[in-house]
């Protein structure tokens, strides 16, 4: 591994959790860097507190970066002890040590020679041989050096237990002195900076895995499983006793738990209802959006004169002609404070929310610095935020780029006590929303608004707890409309016709039969992946390129699932060639020109989890070593990569149904197979067959699609936001809205 060896000189960045980026004078290197001696350096990495009077050694290795130059990435570093009397002395007359000047310096190296820091350490009484130092001000030399020194000693200690560098310097950050106690006494204390499964292993190294604060850790992370995994917001006894058996090996009775969830209770970490249980927080969610809603209906409707008119001439001037629940839902946003527009694919619902901002700017006669500042368009995703803005013309964005979430401390930067202006919000599938993010948007926003929630009912709910949308719905406690009208793109079209019937559970008896926008194709096993091979090397001759097409299937895995369909369709649509780029990561090949998907959110390069884009280079950079840089486009945003950044992205000519949500293809390839059987049910499929715009090919098996299409299983979510509403509600005398 590189090294260098040398002194901290100055910092330019330093974060709350011990990220630093700073320069370094270079005295000794190995051999790598052996051309940097005697030159300053900028490095990067977690740190502890650094001096500029110490010797550090620093492991790690110098690279590119794209945006900020050469830097030396530091992987783990080392204070070096002063040796010699004059380091010795330098160490004791710096700031660092308290009490103790040059005079007092060179009188205790004179005294007790180049070993005085450790004989001081061993005993302070030693200073009592040096002339003129008193037993108050022994001590507070003998301090200084031991809170110098004692961080070092914790870091060590931290990384013998297990923590990597990072995580001992995050803890050493928060905890400070109290590090290694908090860790002996209470290390699920530090779930909010290091994962559970890491605390866990940790504590099972020193103590018995039934250990009574392991208990309570465990009960509160099975919350949290049992959340993510089934989507409910509150879970039973009965789950929870089942999860910390099976997931946790804790075999405590029925009786011992309801002792354990007593002391959470206690504690506020745990609200009980009847037979509900919830994580503090996730109740408070539910509560906060209850309160929050509540507070904006409290500004009551705003009336507006000559709708008629205006109608008319947005009608005329858009060539439409709106029929009675489009008019109706268009009205009602402009009229009642919170509002709500559900419908399924073909309804109108993209042309709803442009009517509605255009009638607004007339209404309030608002020129284009109030628009910025009045209105706010939101989506879960960056594709359904470019939907948006495509259509209306005005600026969108997702909700986290709304609210600023700062990545770094998972955080909102837009909160309760620092809202956003904007008095017109329309926030486009909402269905995709979970409660925690809605919460969030709800804080930073204020309360005489106008909010519009725009989505489809009928679509897979939020990958996080909670089902926001249908919860607000079957409150009744606001204006609901429903578009159900479909607007076919021509008489024999049937893709909208075709989701409906999904959601209705009444397909036609001839529901195989090929219209002008879809086709169903059988096929079983191993044909069904050479069916996919043939359509799309025919739609390829036909002149139709991957960013037409669009394959979506339930599963990664699998001989049709998404990762092997994602090798198939780069050979068709982006295939070998001697005179394109590539570079094997792990067992995928990336090459220029594939599609891929974005896997997380990064507000910093404003590319979020679901967006797609291209891989428009890869660039060989020689400096000071040899590195691959990948720059994908995401929609004209040009990101750069590096290799270890990959892992952040997948191949995209395939992808999940999930990951599809809030995108529109103009043409979409649905495999359904028995192998899929698990995530066969009746809102993945809709959901699937709702994201093709111009065509849907299904390719599979009849039994399959109908299994699916009939299982409901997905809609059990428990959440308890409808009775919190009703509640907040009633109990402040409001009427349905």
């Amino acid at each position: 591994m590189e090294y260098v060896r040398g002194k901290f000189k100055q910092m330019i960045f330093e974060s709350e959790n011990g990220y630093k980026v700073g320069l370094f004078r270079v005295k000794e290197a190995s051999l790598e860097m052996s051309e940097y001696v005697n030159k300053t350096i900028t490095f990067t990495g977690y740190f502890a507190e650094l001096n500029s009077e110490d010797v550090y050694k620093l492991y790690g290795q110098y690279v590119f970066n794209e945006r900020y130059g050469n830097q030396f990435q530091v992987s783990s570093y080392e204070r070096e002890e002063p040796k010699g009397k004059d380091a010795v002395m330098d160490f004791l007359s710096s700031s660092l040590v308290k009490g103790c000047g040059e005079k007092t310096a060179q009188a205790i190296v004179d005294t007790l020679g180049e070993d005085a820091l450790t004989l001081i350490k061993q005993d302070y009484l030693v200073l009592l041989h040096v002339p003129g130092i008193s037993v108050n001000k022994a001590k507070r030399i003998y301090n200084s050096i031991v809170k110098y020194q004692s961080t070092d000693e914790i870091i060590v200690n931290l990384k013998k237990l297990g923590f990597t560098i990072n995580e001992a310097l995050a803890i050493l950050n928060k905890w400070g002195e109290a590090s290694l106690e908090i860790v002996e006494t209470n290390i699920y204390s530090l779930i909010d900076i290091i994962d559970f499964t890491k605390l866990d292993k940790i504590f099972l190294s020193m103590k018995a895995c039934d250990s009574y604060e392991r208990v309570l850790a465990c009960i509160i992370e099975s919350f949290k499983r049992l959340s993510f995994k089934n989507g409910d917001t509150y879970c039973y006894k009965e789950e929870l006793f089942s999860n910390i058996r099976n997931e946790f090996k804790i075999f405590i009775t029925e009786e011992q738990l309801d002792e354990y969830l007593a002391i959470l209770k206690k504690n506020n970490e745990i609200v009980v209802l009847n037979n509900a249980l919830f994580l503090k927080e996730y109740y408070d969610y539910e509560e906060e959006i209850a309160l929050n809603l509540e507070l904006i209906c409290r500004h009551g409707n705003k009336k507006l004169q000559h709708f008629d008119d205006l109608i008319a001439g947005i009608q005329k001037e858009n060539n439409v002609k709106y029929n009675v629940d489009q008019k109706k839902a268009i009205k009602n946003a402009l009229t009642n404070r919170i509002s709500i527009i559900t419908g399924g694919p073909g309804t109108g619902k993209t042309t709803i929310i442009n009517s509605i901002v255009k009638l607004y700017i007339r209404i309030n006669n608002l020129n284009y610095k109030d628009v910025i500042n009045e209105i706010a368009l939101l989506a879960p995703t960056g594709r359904a935020a470019k939907k948006m803005s495509d259509s209306t013309g005005l600026s969108a964005m997702t909700i986290h780029r709304y609210l600023k979430w700062n990545k770094e401390k998972d955080e909102f930067q837009i909160n309760e006590y620092n809202k956003n202006p904007h008095k017109l919000i329309i926030v486009d599938e909402t269905s995709m929303i979970d409660t925690y993010l809605f919460a969030s948007l709800l804080k930073g926003i204020g309360h005489n608004i106008m909010l519009v929630l725009v989505g489809d009912a009928n679509q897979l709910p939020s990958v996080g707890p909670g089902l926001i949308l249908n919860d607000l719905i079957d409150s009744d406690m606001f204006v609901h409309t429903t578009l159900e009208q479909i607007y076919r793109q021509s008489e024999n079209s049937y893709i909208p016709v075709l989701a409906k019937e999904i959601k209705d559970h009444n397909l036609r008896s001839d529901f195989m039969a090929q219209t002008d926008d879809y086709n169903f194709l059988p096929a079983r096993g191993l044909a069904i992946k050479e069916m996919i091979r043939k359509i799309c090397l025919m739609s390829k001759e036909k002149g139709l390129t991957e960013e037409d097409i669009q394959v979506l299937a339930p599963m990664y895995k699998g001989e049709n699932g998404i990762d092997n369909l994602n090798i198939l369709l780069q050979s068709i649509f982006n295939p070998h060639d001697k005179d394109k780029k590539e570079a094997k990561v792990g067992d995928v090949i990336y090459r220029v020109h594939d599609k891929v998907l974005q896997l997380v959110n990064d507000p910093d390069n404003n590319i979020f989890n679901g967006d797609i884009g291209y891989i428009s280079s890869i660039d060989t950079i020689i400096n000071p070593k040899k590195k691959e840089v990948f720059t994908i486009n995401f929609d004209g945003n040009e990101v750069l990569y590096g290799r270890e950044d990959l892992i952040n992205i997948k191949h995209a000519y395939a992808i999940t149904i999930h990951k599809s949500q809030g995108s529109e293809f103009a043409h979409v390839i649905m495999p359904i197979s028995k192998a899929y059987y698990k995530m066969l049910y009746n809102k993945l499929i809709y959901t699937g067959v709702s994201r093709a715009k111009k065509s849907l090919i299904i390719i599979g098996e009849e039994e399959s699609f109908l299994m699916g299409t009939n299982n409901d299983y997905s809609t059990q979510r428990k959440t308890y936001l409808k009775t919190q509403i009703m509640n907040k509600f009633l109990n402040n005398d409001h009427t349905t809205i």
